[in-house]
C-alpha cells in the first residue's frame, strides 16, 4: 500500500469509538482476513496487517492521543519511523486473544494456543533541533543505550506452566465445574525460564549494550512531538519482541524568530526618518536572510506578511508565513541639535497625528493578520 489509510477508517469506527468498540471492530476484520480462513490471499493477508497496525495504535492510549494530534507522522509514518513492519508472529504473539480460540490449528496455531512472546519495553529519548533543522528534515545519528539479549543464555521449560505460558483453574460453582485461563505469573507467558546465562546478564538474561540508531526527523515536527521508532526499545526477554524508541522533540528557541504553528514572527525595529522617507531592511528567515521594502509613512504596528517564509505543514501541503511587525523606535536621548530640529518639526501640520480607516488598531491588525 502506497499509502496509509487512517487508522479509524480501517477498522470502521468513528474517532470518538470506545476501547471496547475498537475491539470489536478489530476482531470482525481479523476474523473474516484470518489467513487461516484466506489461505494464499495476499490481499486477505495485508488487509490482516492493515487492521493489527490499525489497532495495535488505537488499543493504546498514549499512542492513539498523539495519532489523534498528529496523524501518521506522529507515529513515524516516514523516514523511518513507526508501523507497518508488523509481521505474523507479531501479530498473534501481542494479540492472540483476540481470536479468543475461534480458530483451531494451521499455520500460525502455535503462537495463538502456545507460549506468546514477551514484549520488552519502551525507551525514550529526548531530540534537540534547532528551527532550520524543523524547517528542513534532518538525519541525525543517536546513541541509545538499551537492553538486548545476552549471548550463550540457555533455556528450560517453566515448571509452573510446563511450557503452555498459561495457568489453567477449575472452580466449583452452582452452574458446575468452571475452566479459566489465564497467563503464567512465573514465566509471563513465554512457558520457559532462563536455564543458564553469563554473570553480566540480568535476571531475564539481557545486558545493556550502546546502540547507534539513525533517524530521519520529517519537517515541520513540534516542540513536544513524540515520534515512535519500533523495535528499537529494549529487547523482550526470552528472545521476545523488542519495544519501540519513543523521541520527544525539543525546539531550541531560534534567537530572532518566533514560532506560531506553521507561522512564524520577527520584530523589525526602524528608526524614525527611515519610517517617514521609507527604506529597505534585512530580516532573518528560517534558512538565511531577506530585504523587506519599508514604505513612506509607515506606522509603527505595520504587520508585512511574507507568504511562504514559515515552516512546512507536517504531514500535509503548503508552507506557513513569516509576519515581520514593524516597530518604529523612538529615540530616548537625543541632542541640543537634534532636539532644536525636532522642535521645529513639532508644529508642523505633517507631523499632526491624522488616522484614517486604513491605519488599523491592533486588534484589528491581530485580526487581519491570518486571514
Amino acid at each position: 500500500m502506497s499509502e496509509k489509510r487512517d487508522y479509524y477508517e480501517v477498522l470502521g469506527v468513528t474517532r470518538n469509538a470506545s476501547e471496547a468498540d475498537i475491539k470489536k471492530a478489530y476482531r470482525k476484520l481479523a476474523l473474516k482476513y484470518h489467513p487461516d480462513k484466506n489461505p494464499d490471499d495476499k490481499d486477505a493477508e495485508e488487509k490482516f496487517k492493515e487492521a493489527a497496525e490499525a489497532y495495535e495504535v488505537l488499543s493504546d492510549s498514549e499512542k492513539r492521543s498523539r495519532y489523534d494530534q498528529f496523524g501518521h507522522a506522529g507515529m513515524g509514518g516516514a523516514g523511518g519511523f513507526g508501523g507497518g513492519g508488523m509481521n505474523m508472529d507479531d501479530i498473534f504473539s501481542q494479540f492472540g486473544d483476540i481470536f479468543g480460540g475461534a480458530f483451531g490449528g494451521g499455520s500460525f496455531g502455535g503462537s495463538r494456543g502456545g507460549p506468546r512472546v514477551v514484549k520488552g519495553t519502551n525507551l525514550r529519548v529526548k531530540m534537540k533541533l534547532t528551527l532550520q533543522e524543523i524547517a528542513e528534515g534532518v538525519h541525525k545519528k543517536i546513541k541509545v543505550n538499551k537492553l538486548v539479549n545476552a549471548k550463550d543464555v540457555t533455556y528450560k521449560t517453566c515448571s509452573a506452566c510446563n511450557g503452555t505460558g498459561r495457568i489453567t483453574r477449575v472452580s466449583q460453582t452452582f452452574l458446575g465445574a468452571m475452566q479459566t485461563q489465564t497467563t503464567c505469573n512465573v514465566c509471563r507467558g513465554a512457558g520457559k525460564m532462563i536455564d543458564k546465562k553469563p554473570a553480566d546478564a540480568d535476571a531475564n538474561g539481557l545486558v545493556r549494550q550502546e546502540e547507534l540508531i539513525e533517524l530521519d526527523i520529517p519537517a515541520g515536527v513540534m516542540d513536544g512531538m513524540q515520534l515512535s521508532v519500533t523495535g528499537k526499545g529494549n529487547a523482550g526477554p526470552f528472545d521476545g519482541i523488542p519495544g519501540d524508541l519513543i523521541v520527544v522533540i525539543e525546539e531550541i528557541p531560534h534567537e530572532d524568530l518566533r514560532r506560531d504553528g506553521d507561522h512564524l514572527h520577527y520584530d523589525a525595529y526602524v528608526n524614525f526618518v527611515d519610517a517617514v522617507l521609507g527604506s529597505s531592511v534585512e530580516i532573518p528567515t528560517v534558512s538565511g536572510k531577506a530585504k523587506i521594502k519599508v514604505e513612506p509613512g509607515t506606522q509603527s504596528g505595520k504587520v508585512l506578511r511574507l507568504k511562504g517564509k514559515g515552516l512546512p505543514v507536517l504531514q500535509g501541503y503548503g508552507t506557513g508565513d513569516l509576519f515581520v511587525h514593524i516597530n518604529v523606535w523612538t529615540p530616548k536621548k537625543v541632542s541640543k541639535e537634534e532636539k532644536e530640529i525636532l522642535e521645529k518639526l513639532r508644529e508642523s501640520p505633517n507631523f499632526e497625528p491624522t488616522p484614517d480607516h486604513n491605519d488599523k488598531g491592533f486588534f484589528q491588525r491581530m485580526k487581519d493578520m491570518f486571514h
